[in-house]
């Protein structure tokens, strides 16, 4: 489930030079689409919060939360947590996954990396229970609250899982459910004879430098997409009815989905 990037380039072209206005380069068109998708993408988060507050519809298709939630599912996954050293003198702790079950790199800096963190499992099967820092330090204080691998819990702070009781020390105990963010989307080409841009169908990889990679959002968000990367492209080409009518639609758009 993905949106064709040349589909939206040819639209956003097309839409620019309907009356001369202007063109968008590969380039360009790239950097705003990248930016488009991650506010899209960051959008769903807070979205999901408001629709939560309110009454769901029974109506197949039109309960808002499961739409929002199977958009947000494309970015869903999991992987296991490492158990890292205790040689820099820090309290036993566990790094966050850098490869997911399927096999993507989800470290800092890769192309699809760690977003937002979800549940945290012990064997699969027992939920850890998220503590703050202070609830961390004296919980261990009463028989009553004192962890077990029962009712383990875990404090979350700078990209670490501090895990109690520190007798969960073994690699595959550990099992992180996280959202990665989405693969930067990338219209590639060659450049033909005439100096003129060729798009290259094939998919980017090592071997295939100037192949593509279509936009990971949910197929319903190609007219926001669409609208919202015209609206940066009448910034590129300085032209202000671009923008503005961008905007109305967009604005139109976001009010008829939350009324």
């Amino acid at each position: 489930m993905a949106i064709n990037v040349n589909t939206v380039y040819q639209t956003v072209l097309l839409i620019l030079n309907k009356e001369q206005r202007g063109y968008l380069t590969p380039t360009e068109f790239n950097n705003i689409g990248n930016q488009v998708q991650l506010e899209i993408f960051n959008t769903y988060f807070e979205d999901l919060n408001q629709q939560l507050r309110v009454p769901q519809t029974d109506t197949d298709y039109a309960d808002r939360v499961e739409n929002l939630d199977e958009k947000i599912a494309i970015f869903k996954t999991l992987g296991n947590a490492i158990p890292a050293s205790t040689s820099d003198g820090l309290i036993p702790y566990w790094v966050l996954p850098s490869v997911d079950i399927y096999g993507n790199d989800v470290s800092p800096g890769s192309d699809t990396p760690f977003f937002r963190l979800g549940s945290v499992l012990y064997n699969n099967e027992t939920q850890l229970q998220r503590v703050d820092r202070s609830d961390y330090y004296h919980i261990d204080r009463s028989l009553l609250t004192r962890p077990t691998k029962t009712y383990p819990v875990y404090l979350y702070e700078n990209e670490k899982l501090f895990v109690k009781p520190t007798t969960i020390d073994t690699v595959g105990e550990i099992q992180v459910d996280f959202v990665r963010k989405p693969i930067t989307p990338v219209w590639g080409f060659t450049v033909g004879s005439l100096g003129q841009y060729l798009y290259n169908s094939q998919a980017l990889t090592t071997n295939n430098t100037t192949g593509s990679v279509n936009f990971e959002l949910h197929e319903s968000e190609q007219t926001k997409l669409i609208i919202d990367i015209l609206m940066y492209a009448g910034i590129v080409i300085r032209d202000p009815s671009i923008v503005q009518a961008a905007a109305r639609e967009s604005a139109m758009q976001e009010q008829n989905e939350k009324m």
